[in-house]
């Protein structure tokens, strides 16, 4: 019953964590419209669509995360209360699965943020600069997020592993 419980708190603590990509989304879009109405230069100008683009984006993020894992929880329950130890091997199973997903997260987010940043000093057009600020602005929340959400879901799955070996020596 306590891994179920573990369980309930991480889903609803990820639930709470994929708000921030849709607030961050929000952002973004009001950003956008700023630049949209406001702006008067070329460079505010070249910001609307990378901006809307990039909200865009992180809402979709945060929108599919949210609802996933809000129905995971009611679905930990279920899977459970029918058999405890099958949803401990698969709650391990996908758990160390997104572990692995996340270092190629941690490789490929810095990259793309120092290839927007040499894009700022070598390319010198108001379009690609709004583009590469937007990305490193968006990279940026994603990592903010997702390291936080790594950090959580480390320490779920080492206490899915304390969890199982009980069952293991049995």
């Amino acid at each position: 019953m306590e891994i179920l419980k573990a369980a309930t708190e991480w889903a609803k603590a990820e639930v709470f964590s994929t708000r921030f990509f849709i607030l961050f989304a929000i952002l973004f879009i009001i950003a956008s419209v700023g630049f949209w109405q406001l702006g008067k230069t070329e460079l505010a100008k070249a910001y609307i669509v990378p901006l809307l683009v990039a909200g865009g984006l992180l809402m979709t993020i945060g929108l599919g995360l949210f609802f996933t894992n809000k129905s995971r929880i009611t679905q930990f329950e279920r899977a459970y209360n029918s058999d405890a130890s099958a949803f401990v091997a698969s709650e391990i199973a996908r758990a160390e699965s997104t572990l692995k997903e996340y270092i190629v997260v941690f490789k490929v987010v810095p990259i793309i943020i120092i290839v927007a940043a040499l894009l700022i000093v070598f390319v010198n057009t108001p379009t690609w600069r709004a583009i590469s600020i937007t990305t490193i602005a968006m990279m940026i929340v994603i990592l903010l997020v997702d390291g936080t959400a790594h950090a959580r879901i480390e320490a779920y799955n080492k206490q899915l592993l304390m969890t199982d070996k009980p069952a293991d020596s049995q």
